[in-house]
């Protein structure tokens, strides 16, 4: 439930209790009042009664009496014999028992055929010729009761409707109240979309106005933080892609010198010749390590354009398993034909197959096939696998998994290949768990063969690295 929501709850909770008690009370108040109000003049009636049945000389002329006076009915008992005053209203049968002991008067209230009575007892007065006389006034409540239910209804109608107002009110004064935090919640979501100098304009002196004023200082101190990372970013890209080219000039010639040295190593001793053999393979790695860099400077500053062309993916990495001498080991199944850049096609796959072929000494499968309006190259090997711990840092630069057996790798391969599966608007997903291998599956969009005169358009791709957890 959203704060607006239980704001609102609270608003109609808090306003239905109040109105209700209020109603309630008022109900019970005037209703206690009015029955008061009935009772006490039933009983001012009935000693009225009993002051006539002294001057009666006959129950007739009593009855007579009574029905000039109107507003009730009479029932009751005269010389052992029940009378009424009509046979159309209650009688002595109808009386309420909890009337039929105590001292009179007595009063007690009771429904008869649906009709509300008051009914009043005058019990063993002295009647017409000498005899005894008991009598029960029926006074009618159906107006009292009537009235009742009207102002029952009222204040239920009023109820309601505090319940509705107290509901539309909870909704301006939540809309209002929570402004502020939508506002601030906007300002978080265009911050985290890059709009760093995002701010909320601070009102008033509450709480949300101090609020403003620390998100500001947040937003502030963020911007600054991030402005400083960026530069630090740019400055190490530079460095790299600086280090990289200032050592290519010299790795050059030591690549040339290393050459030399081989090519004369026969003259040499076996100590000669082996020194000789590592200086050749740390100049071959240190080559490799170069190059690495020199290709990651190039993919941070976007400099190498798409260049797409409709690509046999298959006959491709048939030719590059064939040059890298991997066709002992690496099996190709299925075809593909995309319309894809075919340099970085190949750099992925490189980076991918090679690091397979580095990492088992069994056999690797490179499966090709369709899914969807994507093409799927899935590179699976019976290797080792990677501990559950390492696979979502794989495509991290300089990350190694095991250092034991990175073969004197820089690091630099997986990134690079995911970096190029990007740039083609696709990405690369990895599962592995210790003991059962790993397949490593590269995604990127099929595009339609050109026609002529049709140009390519190589932007918009969604594009990330997707690592899934060990399985």
């Amino acid at each position: 439930m959203t704060i607006r929501t239980r704001l609102v709850v609270a608003f109609v909770l808090v306003s239905g209790v109040v109105s209700g008690a209020l109603a309630a009370g008022s109900y019970a108040l005037v209703a206690h009042e009015r029955e008061a109000e009935s009772v006490s003049a039933a009983l001012q009636q009935a000693r009225a009664n009993v002051a006539i049945v002294r001057t009666a000389s006959t129950r007739d002329g009593l009855l007579a009496s009574y029905a000039a006076i109107g507003g009730f009915s009479t029932a009751g008992v005269y010389d052992g014999t029940r009378f009424s005053s009509s046979p159309f209203v209650p009688g002595v049968a109808q009386v309420p028992s909890g009337l039929s002991s105590g001292a009179a008067p007595a009063w007690a209230r009771t429904t008869i055929g649906g009709i509300p009575y008051l009914v009043v007892a005058v019990r063993d007065a002295q009647g017409p010729a000498g005899h005894p006389i008991s009598l029960y006034f029926f006074f009618t409540e159906t107006q009292l009761q009537g009235d009742l239910d009207q102002l029952r209804n009222v204040l239920a109608g009023g109820w309601l409707a505090a319940i509705v107002l107290a509901g539309i009110a909870g909704v301006i004064a939540a809309r209002r109240t929570l402004r502020p935090v939508g506002q601030a919640g906007e300002a978080a979501r265009s911050i985290a979309e890059g709009a760093l100098d995002t701010r909320i304009a601070a009102r008033g002196r509450d709480e949300f106005g101090r609020f403003a004023v620390t998100f500001n200082g947040m937003a502030d101190a963020l911007e600054a933080k991030i402005a400083a990372l960026d530069a630090a970013r740019t400055r190490e890209r530079r460095f790299t892609a600086d280090v990289a080219h200032e050592l290519r000039t010299p790795l050059t010639a030591l690549v040339g010198e290393a050459e030399l040295l081989l090519a004369e190593a026969d003259s040499m001793g076996p100590e000669g010749r082996r020194l000789a053999g590592l200086l050749a393979g740390d100049v071959a790695r240190l080559r490799r390590l170069v190059g690495d860099l020199i290709e990651v400077s190039q993919l941070d500053a976007a400099a190498e354009p798409l260049r797409l062309e409709q690509v046999d993916v298959a006959a491709m990495l048939a030719g590059m398993v064939r040059a890298n001498r991997w066709s002992s080991r690496v099996t190709i199944e299925g075809e593909i034909t995309a319309v894809t850049d075919s340099r970085r096609l190949e750099r992925i796959m490189a980076n991918l197959v090679g690091n397979a072929f580095e990492h088992t000494a069994g056999a690797i499968t490179v499966r090709l096939e369709y899914d969807g309006d994507e093409a799927v190259i899935a590179v699976e090997d019976l290797g080792v696998g990677i501990s559950p711990e390492h696979v979502s840092h794989v495509f991290e630069r300089f990350y190694k998994a095991d250092q034991a057996r990175s073969g004197g790798g820089s690091g630099l391969g997986l990134a690079i290949a995911a970096e190029h599966a990007k740039a083609l608007g696709g990405r690369i997903d990895v599962r592995s768990s210790p003991g059962s291998g790993s397949c490593f599956r590269l995604r990127f969009p099929v595009a339609e063969p050109l026609q002529n005169g049709d140009t390519i358009a190589a932007e918009g791709f969604d594009t990330d690295v997707h690592v899934e957890g060990a399985m």
